[in-house]
């Protein structure tokens, strides 16, 4: 692509920089235009599907917006970032969000915390969440799309009840409800009622992503007809299992499975086991143990299990993608082992959703309260004569926020737009083990956008609630104002359901694999003519802005004169990072094909980072296109004006934290990263008063953002009142 021409008409660029650099503004005269009160019927059915192409930055808008228009703006946000799902949204506000006992204790000890999680199933069971994630025959309802938002859901508000109901009914349910049959009907009832609490028991201590790997083994009796579970080596052992130190009372066991005759093992397979007794106590040959304090998640009983000849009815065998029958023979309706193993982590895509979901309503939940902090703390003055500026009035704490809101509402964005996927292919009901190639591509497809967006949005999770804990300063580091909880919480979802590195790769590696399958016979020379005129069709397979995408790249031109606030241009920035990466990626890897195993893995293993990149990348579009399309959708000029402002800053910070990359390819000169700089921090003063609207669109209810900090200072109540210290009149004594 040519190397872009400098920035034209940008009236937010600022004016210093465009004197030096000689970029030519054209600031609109006057004042700033403010968002319209109204908008007329025709006006939103005319610019329905539309996204305004404009070489100009927007007006700035309104710092004084009336009552009215914010709120206006608030339920239509709200509108788009609730999704498709809006009912499953609005019952858990309403059923779990908005009730006092849902709010996370941060001071009690161990057992007294997990008991109060433990209770807090019984709230989420009564609406009615875990429902959806059963098919009618199992005693569900099969809406997938409102169970995995429910749980997103919860993370707003406490992740060890997220996890203790997403271990319950997301992985142990899972496990029993896709890979096992009617023989399991039972046990599946059991556990939507809570009947049957149990664990999700994969990860062992020597083996946690590679699961091709665990040690634990279950060994066909055919005189008995049982399996006998052993874990052979102190590797083997379970670790980091929720429910397994306090409530579980069975545990879906993944293990080698042997049969008689048969050497090698049949591959990794799942059983359910009992673990516990009624009463609580340890089966006989079950040997458990307790991981104690974590880092965070203290409501979540995390422990150990391990199997010494521990014996187990044959019917407990997981037995939809495979069975051994009473003699001991084994059978699966798919012959190659790697695909079935790869078919049964596939049917439990969904835990890897919800963990990325939650993760990312808990970011949004922290830039609430910082946020609206910011909106009413005061600190500093220009003049001792002056009132104390509010923290959202100066630009280095809006820098601060609002690119971190633009991220959040992409990630919401996309996140739909996968559980929306996830929702269609279970409503297909289709057979994993007979699915046509097609079919199998989209069921990767979906995979890797799981694995993509888990890490994206647990990556945002971590930065996003660190900076709001560092945002509202001391008061951010009391545990009553939430922050710190979120914060320990939050940490571990970098990890498990796949590890971000890790899931980052399968993200890229399902990329290279569609890559391959479509250029791998071309010479390097048409490789690199194909990737540079179509690789980004063949990239935008079934993600849900094709056509609107396609339409923006189809309107742009290399003789157009660029400006980075012109849609089509900002398509073609993201998409060439994109394809670039994953051309450079293709052609430092082919030659592995030639290559033996221990070579060809020698140079996969050298060009990591590269895929790395190529993965980030990926994101970043998927990213972006979300916000495209939702703006689309926005019907009143009012919130398109935000939400348009809303893609910019997403946009600009995107291309400043990758501003090294586009340099060193010639996308972009020196002069317009400085443009974009200048560009986003105009934006975001721009955005500064809408700050608390842009947020309160996150729909999130009171209860969860009525912490201290938020009170009135001049009403608060002082702490020798509130929380006497020792010596104080009313402290508590030993």
């Amino acid at each position: 692509m040519p190397r872009p021409s400098e920035p034209r008409n940008s009236h937010l660029t600022d004016p210093s920089i465009a004197d030096e650099e000689n970029i030519t503004t054209a600031q609109t005269e006057g004042a700033p235009t403010d968002v319209t009160e109204e908008t007329t019927s025709t006006e939103k059915k005319a610019k329905k599907r539309d996204i305004r192409r404009s070489k100009s930055a927007p007006d700035t808008l309104n710092a004084s917006p009336s009552d009215s228009v914010k709120d206006h703006v608030v339920r239509e946000i709200q509108k788009i970032l609730d999704g498709n799902f809006p009912e499953a949204r609005e019952r858990i506000r309403q059923d779990v969000l908005s009730n006092p006992d849902a709010r996370p204790v941060y001071d009690k000890d161990l057992e007294s915390s997990r008991a109060h999680t433990t209770g807090q199933l019984q709230m989420v069971l009564e609406s009615k969440l875990p429902y959806g994630a059963f098919r009618k025959d199992q005693g569900g309802t099969g809406e997938t799309g409102q169970t995995l938002t429910s749980i997103e859901m919860l993370g707003h508000i406490d992740l060890s009840l997220m996890v203790k109901a997403g271990v319950q009914w997301g992985l142990f349910g899972g496990a029993v409800g896709n890979l096992g049959t009617e023989r399991h009907a039972e046990m599946v009832k059991d556990l939507i009622e809570l009947r049957a609490l149990g664990c999700f028991a994969m990860t062992e201590r020597g083996h946690g992503s590679d699961v091709q790997s665990l040690e634990t083994t279950a060994t066909y009796d055919p005189e008995t007809q049982e399996f006998i579970l052993n874990s052979p080596t102190a590797s083997a052992e379970k670790w980091y299992i929720g429910n397994a130190a306090r409530d579980g009372r069975f545990a879906a066991v993944f293990c080698q499975l042997f049969t008689p005759g048969v050497e090698e093992s049949h591959g990794v397979h799942c059983i359910v086991a009992r673990i516990r007794e009624d009463d609580g106590s340890a089966i006989e040959g079950v040997h458990l143990g307790d991981h104690g304090y974590k880092g965070g998640l203290k409501g979540v009983d995390n422990g150990t299990l391990s199997f010494d000849n521990y014996r187990v009815p044959r019917e407990n065998l997981l037995n939809r993608f495979a069975d051994v029958d009473e003699e001991g023979n084994y059978s699966s309706p798919i012959e190659n082992p790697n695909r079935r193993f790869f078919t049964m982590l596939g049917a439990l895509v969904r835990g890897r959703v919800t963990v990325g979901a939650a993760a990312g309503s808990a970011a949004r939940t922290a830039l609430g309260i910082g946020v609206n902090y910011a909106n009413i703390r005061r600190q500093f003055a220009a003049d001792d004569s002056l009132p104390e500026k509010r923290l959202i009035e100066h630009r280095q704490h809006r820098l601060r926020l609002i690119p971190r809101v633009a991220r959040a509402y992409a990630l919401q964005l996309a996140t739909n737009n996968l559980i929306s996927r996830v929702h269609e292919l279970d409503q297909l009901d289709l057979d994993p083990a007979n699915m046509t190639k097609e079919q199998q591509s989209d069921q990767r497809e979906v995979e890797a956008h799981a694995a993509a967006l888990k890490a994206a949005n647990t990556a945002h999770a971590t930065d996003t609630i660190q900076e709001m804990r560092e945002a509202c300063g001391g008061a951010g580091y009391m545990a009553e104002n939430l922050l710190t909880t979120l914060k320990a919480d939050s940490d571990i979802f970098t990890t498990f359901e796949g590890d971000n590195v890790v899931m980052l790769q399968l993200a890229a590696k399902e990329l290279m694999t569609g890559f391959a399958r479509e250029v791998g016979s071309l010479r390097p020379m048409e490789m690199v003519r194909f990737g540079l005129d179509n690789f980004s069709t063949l990239l935008r397979r079934r993600t849900a802005a094709d056509a609107l995408i396609q339409n923006l790249v189809d309107t742009f031109s290399d003789n157009d004169e660029t400006s980075l606030f012109d849609p089509s241009f900002q398509v073609k920035l993201i998409e060439e990072r994109e394809n670039r990466l994953m051309l450079s990626l293709a052609r430092r890897l082919r030659p592995a094909k030639k290559m033996d195993i221990k070579e060809a893995a020698k140079i996969v293993d050298n060009a990591q980072d590269h895929l790395i990149s190529v993965a980030w990348a990926h994101v970043d579009r998927i990213l972006f296109e979300a916000l495209l399309e939702a703006e689309s959708e926005v019907e009143s000029e009012d919130a398109r004006r935000v939400f348009e402002q809303v893609r910019h800053v997403f946009f600009l910070d995107m291309i400043l934290a990758n501003a090294a990359w586009y340099l060193e390819q010639n996308l972009l000169t020196g002069t317009r990263t400085k443009a974009a700089r200048a560009a986003l921090n105009d934006l975001v003063d721009s955005l500064g008063p809408w700050s608390k609207p842009l947020v309160d669109a996150f729909g999130i209810p009171e209860n969860v953002l009525n912490v201290t900090l938020m009170q009135d200072p001049e009403n608060l109540t002082p702490k020798y009142e509130s929380n006497p210290a020792a010596g104080q009149p009313g402290a508590e004594t030993a």
